[in-house]
């Protein structure tokens, strides 16, 4: 609950001072959750990490803000919007802007301070791993958009330069150490990684489309990993993790979760008519209109690559056999109920993306 308030703080905050302390707030709520696992796969390695390396990210954003006030003399956003594209060009401005930022990408994965991400999922109970890789990533992703907002329609060469090495390094990064991966947790934390890359895409942008196409796949993401962390979470025994090969036969315990997870995977993967293709779609093509040609060829080139773990975990689920029948999986009224809405969701929207598109564009309008 603690870390919901800082996240509705964080997005809502007037003054980069209560952004700070919103953001602290919510992270270190999770810092607690993370070791709190029972069982013997607890990580303290994990829950250690997490928290210096969220230490290190806090102190480069009080770092680029102390910039960032010096130059403009305001903490206010409102005021920011004004004065920052004024002097964002300079090196101490931009140098400032970028160490604010970093803060950002800690919570969304973003290289270079990704490193967390991996570690954290597969020492986390599921429930935690479930609620930072969906919830908090959203977060992020919001208070990331009205950062860079800021800086929209001035000259900010060096900060687009910074995003778009950002963005190529998460998502070639993320994709190829994804397939790898024998875990599902671990395996979908590299995908976050690659998938924050995706994000970036239409954030540095800098346009309404940009940021709405952002805003549209941070939902549409929101509902995929959803999708596959609810089934790891009912099919993994005892809240162990989970190897991918042990969804062998998923198919046959339960057809709905199997189905729930296909989709979901396919939706992250970009295939239609998903929710996570239109996504994709929205962000190459708002890209494509300020001329990251190079950029969008690489992010689909990255798509392409996911394609090949995404559909091994497919495989595992629908065609292998397990070598030892594992017990009956009791799905409750509850779980199938959500697993039909998220199927509808995914499938739908990502037909018929055209009111939802309106409802995001009309609130990245407000940020400009």
């Amino acid at each position: 609950a603690t870390c919901t308030v800082g996240m509705m703080m964080l997005v809502s905050a007037v003054e980069l001072i209560t952004v700070y302390v919103a953001l602290e707030l919510s992270s270190y709520s999770l810092y607690i959750l993370v070791p709190l696992r029972k069982g013997d796969e607890v990580d303290l390695e994990a829950a250690i990490k997490y928290l210096l390396i969220g230490a290190t990210s806090s102190v480069l954003l009080l770092f680029g803000m102390s910039y960032i006030y010096g130059l403009t003399h305001t903490t206010y956003i409102s005021e920011l919007y004004h004065v920052l594209p004024q002097v964002i060009g300079t090196p101490a401005a931009s140098v400032g802007f970028v160490l604010m930022l970093a803060g950002f990408f800690f919570k969304l994965a973003v290289f270079p301070f990704h490193f967390w991400a991996p570690d954290v999922y597969f020492g986390s109970a599921n429930q935690v791993t479930a609620y930072i890789a969906t919830t908090s990533k959203v977060g992020a992703i919001a208070i990331l958009i009205r950062m860079v907002s800021i800086a929209t329609g001035a000259d900010s060469a060096y900060l687009v330069d910074v995003l778009v090495t950002l963005s190529i390094v998460s998502m070639t990064l993320g994709n190829l150490v994804a397939i790898i991966q024998k875990d599902l947790k671990r395996m979908l934390a590299y995908s976050s990684i690659a998938h924050a890359g995706y994000v970036l895409i239409g954030i540095l942008s800098m346009s309404e489309k940009g940021y709405a196409s952002a805003i549209f796949y941070a939902l549409a993401y929101l509902i995929m990993n959803f999708s596959c962390f609810m089934v790891l979470t009912k099919v993994a025994d005892g809240g162990k993790n989970l190897r991918i090969s042990e969804l062998a036969g998923l198919h046959k315990r339960s057809p709905l979760l199997a189905m729930t997870l296909m989709l979901g995977l396919f939706g992250l993967a970009g295939i239609p008519p998903t929710v996570g293709f239109t996504g994709k779609f929205f962000l190459f093509t708002a890209a494509m209109e300020k001329g990251f040609f190079t950029l969008v060829i690489i992010g689909m080139i990255n798509a392409t690559i996911s394609l090949y773990y995404y559909l091994i975990v497919v495989k595992a689920a629908y065609l292998l056999e397990p070598e030892v029948e594992p017990p009956a999986l009791e799905v409750c009224y509850g779980i199938r109920v959500l697993s039909i809405v998220l199927i509808v969701t995914m499938v739908v929207v990502g037909m018929f993306p055209a009111k939802a598109f309106d409802l995001v564009l009309a609130a990245a309008k407000l940020l400009i």
